[in-house]
């Protein structure tokens, strides 16, 4: 797994072994999560979404503690997954990171709880796989609109984008803050502490790298 300039944040690009009968490849591997973040990922709840093309999911996080990590994956055509730190006191506040997953790279993203998750289905029928350390819990679970222009998330100009009624009427960026809806940074690192803690692990070394996407 490698880092993201996000602190939290780690793409997975495994090894894809093809042949006539398809292709195999290994999507999680308990070892490696537990050698980038420090701790082993506590499954919950496993969520499958398939959308249109233009479909945007997001941008989601929950109120930490406890959180909600998520361990994301295309399974099916392809979607750009956004990974946005709304974490309050964090160096990269309103920093985004993009990845591309389809079903050919076959690319995973693991994010920490605090952060926000978002993703535009660039194909029909995009079937986007995530498990969840937490399960869904409506009263701690909330949304920044995704077409912040403060944000400035990289949605293709050449799609349209298509929102739920829920997501179209999510707050801005500024909004959330304002109002106080947001993780903090303090918080989200304690929450992190305490999963290694609690499993006599050491954190792991981090590249100081700035990220590599801007507000």
């Amino acid at each position: 797994m490698r880092a993201l300039g996000i602190d939290g944040a780690w793409v997975l690009e495994p090894k894809v072994f093809p042949d006539d009968r398809g292709s195999f490849h290994e999507w999680y591997r308990s070892e490696e999560f537990r050698e980038a973040t420090g701790y082993d990922l506590t499954l919950a709840q496993a969520n499958c979404s398939v959308s249109r093309r233009g479909v945007v999911r997001g941008v989601h996080f929950s109120d930490v503690p406890p959180g909600q990590a998520k361990y994301v994956t295309c399974v099916r055509g392809t979607v750009l997954d956004v990974v946005v730190d709304l974490r309050t006191g964090s160096p990269a506040f309103g920093q985004w990171e993009a990845v591309r997953l389809d079903d050919d790279t076959r690319h995973a993203v693991f994010l920490a709880e605090g952060l926000g998750h978002a993703f535009m289905a660039l194909t029909d029928d995009a079937t986007v796989v995530y498990l969840c350390s937490t399960g869904y819990a409506p009263d701690r679970e909330h949304g920044v609109h995704p077409l912040d222009p403060d944000l400035a998330l990289p949605w293709p100009e050449s799609v349209a984008p298509v929102l739920s009624p829920k997501d179209a009427e999510a707050p801005t960026l500024a909004e959330a803050l304002r109002t106080g809806l947001l993780p903090s940074y303090e918080d989200c690192a304690a929450r992190y502490r305490s999963l290694r803690d609690g499993q006599g692990l050491e954190p792991p070394e981090r590249p100081i790298d700035p990220p590599s996407a801007g507000a």
